[in-house]
């Protein structure tokens, strides 16, 4: 089986965390944006994609499907396993394309059978959809999944 081309990801919100950080490109710096409520964590490392740009203005999110959590700012050598193509419709009525994109550490020994979101148990992808609705409820805001994106499909729209 060829291997997939790895991108980099780097991690604003790590797994566990119920903090939310947003790196500022202009100061190189992460700032704290959120408190998430009470009980409410990650559950996966969240980051971007360096050198990409949604439909949102913002560089394209990632899931970094791993067994351990790391720290803001970490970059991680992942291969794109697929994405949640998902509509978010913001307090003032604009939907907009938000994707999620699942990655997988190059390095990570638990997931390293994982190559497609057909090899994740289900649970853990409807545990990530719910985890993004209410995250976005607590914005005020609204999440919703339109589809479950291949690897292949997924690496096209990085790429």
């Amino acid at each position: 089986m060829k291997q997939p081309k790895l991108i980099t990801a780097m991690v604003e919100c790590p797994k566990g965390y119920n903090q939310k950080f947003d790196y500022e490109a202009e100061s190189q710096r992460f700032k704290l944006s959120k408190i998430l409520p009470a009980g409410m964590v990650f559950p996966f490392d969240f980051g971007m994609i360096p050198g990409t740009r949604g439909e949102d203005g913002d560089p394209l999110d990632i899931i970094i499907i791993s067994e351990s959590g790391t720290f803001p700012g970490c970059l991680i050598n992942c291969r794109i396993i697929g994405a949640l193509q998902a509509e978010q419709t913001e307090r003032d009525g604009h939907t907009m394309r938000n994707d999620r994109f699942l990655g997988v550490p190059d390095v990570s020994h638990l997931f390293s059978e994982i190559n497609t979101l057909d090899d994740l148990p289900e649970a853990i992808l409807n545990q990530l959809e719910h985890f993004f609705k209410n995250y976005n409820e607590q914005a005020g805001k609204q999440f919703r999944v339109t589809a479950r994106l291949s690897a292949a499909q997924a690496a096209e729209l990085i790429h």
